[in-house]
């Protein structure tokens, strides 16, 4: 039995990895939720002073953003699942019409990753006569078939993280006085997007610095650019 340990550690790793993608998804939604609504709401403050119409841009951008997050990975994920429910079809067909081929094929995939071609075939045996699907699943395609991806899970994390994220820059321009607004939201935003990169390179054990110095990066030109648009507009109307 201890033979099979590598395998059950693999399984509890699988796990982690999951759940570190779900983080690293919330971080990445609420990060597009911090760019893009400071976008809109730096470019509406550049043309106008006027605190409802910045207000009305930047709950209209986030409601529009949770919404598009939301149904994008609904989408995204359903098809994914589609995908998964119909490789488990073929499989369970597979262990029904040629089981023999199916278990060689399993004891193979453990032979390729170390063990004896007997103990590779006895490995097999056992967890096809325990759980044949859950078994070749696992092996040939990475699918658990009790832990298909959900996309409600999915959207609701999206829309939830998005939100966040945009709360912060919707708050950071109304709540100062004019002359403070955008200077307030640009340094508030910094801030956040230095925090998700950091967070972001954490999840995937990537090197700190280079993510953060992009995430700024890629929100300041966001902000400049959108300044520079609005204060444009603003001139001409």
């Amino acid at each position: 039995m201890t033979e099979v340990q590598p395998h059950e550690g693999e399984q509890h790793e699988q796990g982690i990895g999951a759940r570190l993608n779900w983080l690293r998804a919330g971080v990445l939604g609420a990060n597009d939720g911090i760019v893009s609504t400071a976008g809109i709401v730096i470019g509406v403050a550049a043309a106008t002073i006027d605190r409802s119409s910045i207000a009305t841009a930047g709950i209209a951008g986030l409601a529009a953003g949770a919404m598009s997050m939301a149904a994008g990975e609904y989408v995204s994920v359903s098809t994914q699942r589609d995908t998964e429910k119909a490789l488990l079809a073929k499989e369970k067909r597979e262990l029904r019409e040629m089981p023999q081929e199916e278990l060689e094929e399993l004891a193979q995939i453990y032979q390729d990753k170390g063990l004896t071609p007997e103990l590779a075939a006895q490995v097999a045996q056992q967890l096809t006569d325990h759980d044949a699907l859950g078994a070749h699943a696992e092996a040939e395609l990475g699918i658990d078939p009790e832990e298909l991806t959900n996309p409600w899970h999915a959207a609701w994390a999206s829309m939830g993280s998005f939100t966040v994220g945009a709360l912060l820059p919707l708050l950071a321009i109304l709540l100062p006085p004019a002359s403070a607004r955008i200077a307030v939201t640009a340094v508030s935003v910094v801030v956040a997007l230095a925090f998700t990169g950091w967070g972001s390179a954490r999840l995937g054990q990537a090197p700190v610095r280079p993510a953060v110095l992009r995430n700024v990066a890629g929100g300041v030109l966001a902000m400049v650019v959108t300044y520079g648009i609005g204060a444009l507009v603003g001139t001409q109307v």
